[in-house]
């Protein structure tokens, strides 16, 4: 079967680089058909989900002679993490990663086709599906456990070495797939910029990939927020975001492709924006390269407790090489064909829609270049940028989008009218003065905080607003206003969290309550499992409140430990307990009773207001998300 699984990806990566050949002697000639090109994809994508479904049934049928089962997967897994651990490693879900492609390629082919862009568009996409296969060839999950780990015995392990417990997790088997379903989408709209450079068609891109890049954007963001809710219940780090590079990776495409949709939009209506479009699309796919080639490569395998690190030189020197090949022709493109564009610029002055989309874009921008090089940093050194530096940095960009989210739907397109927008603004911009001063009331006092609430309460308040008054034209238009408002809650959520969270480390000892953050916090015991964690139990009480908490720790090879939080969650406050070690309880000053306790637990414990804010804003701007897409869909 691992003979047939390695034929397969043969034949596909064969399949994929004839389709794009095919694909492009269409688009240069108008008497080669495209059709083979159409047949050739259908089988690149057939060969594709063979290997697949090979790899996948290795897996659940516990075959440890091939290397990639043996390293990710166990007797005791139960099905949906067997499933998990087809992309748990580096060459399963690189093969996902084409899976993903290749299902999209039969979708786009139909779209394009339709449209009468199909051969120009396919050739590139099917060039880079080659490319993903590619990577899968030279580094095949189908080895076996004597290539992968030579000095092995003859005959096959009984057992395998089994799945990162981190990873044993319904959250952790839902991220991957939908983190990589985003990274295939985002080739659509490169595809279609590097075919409208080619063709020399300044209206392809926006005239065909709104609603691909609305659903890569969507499903990208998707995945990221889904990653952050599991480091969050998962991770002992004390939070859902750690602006670790690998985390940071998968943040920048996003942030440059939010800011294509919003030149997209303003290109539609009013033809600005065209080469900015361009470099948009180009860059996004080229950082999602950058991401996979960070994550991968091993370069930052001594920077992020995420990041592959030992990846092999022929991995290593692709990535690379596909890095500088599609950043080198998407600049010569640019450059040689987007110049003879004819661009229309803004007119009107600074109060019109399209420049105030514009330079939401130019804040998402900075944002992202903000990300990047901190997140590049150590590769060019060993320093490593702290997270107080992007919260510092990411604050007044945060305020500056929220102000453009409120103004811009007061503006009109093309024709300034500032005292109309002034004017429409006038409601929400007192509501949000009102709603703050009522906090400065309360006793907040941190000026950056306040301005950020202020910024997000004024686009709130007037997304719903307007949201209101577009539902009566039916919900298909409240796509827009949906995502800002959930935007908008998002940022409360994270300056509430970020901000006001109390955090208390202590050692708790055993039988014997403490004041914690304003709980009475009693350890009352542990409990060791079979697979050597231990679980522990506190008890919390408070005013009004009564449960119980149990956190735990686990061996992680060697000397290593995994922490696991417990969280007890409600809408105002979560109360976060993350284990951090056992002491002895001789403890200077501790009293006889306490003296003579076995142990005692030491915690890191934490208040956190409105993070429910963070979580719903994330559900919110998704469907807001989800309901443009249909209706751009619906419209083409």
């Amino acid at each position: 079967m691992t003979v047939l699984g390695n034929v397969a990806l043969f034949a596909g990566l064969l399949s994929a680089v004839l389709s794009a050949i095919v694909y492009y002697r269409s688009a240069v000639s108008r008497k080669s058909s495209p059709l083979p090109g159409r047949l050739l994809l259908f089988a690149c994508s057939v060969f594709v989900l063979v290997a697949s479904l090979i790899l996948l049934g290795r897996i659940v049928a516990h075959d440890y002679s091939v290397g990639y089962v043996y390293s990710y997967s166990d007797n005791a897994l139960p099905l949906h993490y067997l499933i998990s651990s087809f992309y748990a490693g580096q060459e399963g879900s690189f093969l996902f990663w084409a899976l993903c492609s290749a299902v999209i390629g039969i979708f786009l082919y139909r779209s394009t086709k339709r449209r009468g862009i199909e051969s120009p568009v396919m050739a590139v996409f099917m060039t880079v599906e080659a490319f993903l296969i590619l990577l899968v060839v030279v580094r095949s999950p189908f080895r076996s456990v004597w290539e992968m780990f030579p000095g092995a015995p003859a005959t096959p392990p009984a057992d395998g070495r089994g799945l990162n417990p981190l990873l044993q997790n319904l959250w952790m088997v839902i991220h991957p797939p939908v983190l990589f379903i985003g990274f295939a989408a985002m080739a659509v709209p490169f595809s279609m910029a590097v075919a409208g450079l080619w063709k020399r068609k300044s209206d392809l891109l926006p005239a065909n990939a709104l609603s691909w890049l609305l659903f890569s954007v969507a499903v990208l963001g998707l995945g990221i927020m889904l990653g952050a809710y599991w480091a969050y219940g998962v991770l002992g780090w004390g939070g859902y975001w750690g602006w670790d590079p690998v985390e940071n990776s998968s943040l920048v495409p996003w942030l440059t492709g939010v800011a294509l949709l919003h030149t997209l939009l303003a290109q539609k209506r009013t033809g600005a924006y065209v080469r900015t479009n361009l470099a948009l699309a180009l860059l996004s796919f080229t950082l999602v390269l950058y991401s996979t080639f960070l994550t991968r490569s091993g370069v930052l395998g001594d920077a992020s407790v995420h990041a592959f690190t030992d990846p092999g030189a022929q991995i290593y020197w692709l990535l690379l090489g596909g890095l500088i090949a599609v950043t080198t022709a998407g600049a010569a493109l640019l450059v040689l064909r987007g110049r003879s564009f004819r661009v229309e610029e803004t007119r009107g002055g600074i109060l019109t829609r399209e420049t105030t989309l514009g330079l939401g874009s130019i804040a998402l921008l900075l944002s992202a270049a903000v990300v990047l090089f901190g997140t590049s940093l150590p590769i060019l050194s060993k320093t490593r940028v702290e997270p107080a530096f992007y919260d510092a940095t990411n604050l007044p960009i945060a305020v500056a989008v929220a102000l453009l989210i409120g103004f811009s739907l007061f503006m009109q397109w093309e024709v300034p009218d500032p005292r109309a927008t002034f004017r429409g603004s006038l409601t929400s911009l007192g509501a949000a003065a009102l709603s703050s001063l009522i906090l400065v009331v309360a006793g907040i006092r941190d000026a950056g905080a306040l301005l950020l609430i202020f910024t997000a309460l004024f686009a709130l308040y007037v997304n719903v607003m307007k949201g209101t008054l577009a539902l009566r034209g039916g919900w298909r238009l409240l796509g827009g206003k949906v995502a800002h408002a959930g935007i908008a809650v998002f940022l409360l959520g994270v300056i509430a969290t970020g901000r006001f969270s109390s955090k208390e480390q202590v050692a708790l000892q055993q039988y014997t309550p403490q004041t914690v953050l304003g709980r009475s916090m009693t350890y009352t015991g542990a409990t060791q499992r079979p697979d050597g964690s231990m679980v522990f139990s506190i008890s919390v009480m408070a005013p009004g409140e009564s449960y119980r908490l149990s956190p735990a720790m686990a061996p992680s090879g060697g000397e290593g430990v995994l922490r696991t939080p417990d969280i007890a969650s409600s809408f105002m406050r979560d109360v976060y307990v993350s284990p951090v070690g056992l002491e002895s309880a001789n403890v200077t000053g501790a009293s006889t009773a306490a003296a003579l306790s076995p142990e005692s637990l030491v915690i890191d414990a934490s208040i956190k207001p409105l993070i429910s804010l963070l979580w719903g804003g994330t559900l919110v701007m998704m469907a807001g998300f989800v309901l443009a897409f249909v209706k751009r869909s619906k419209e083409s």
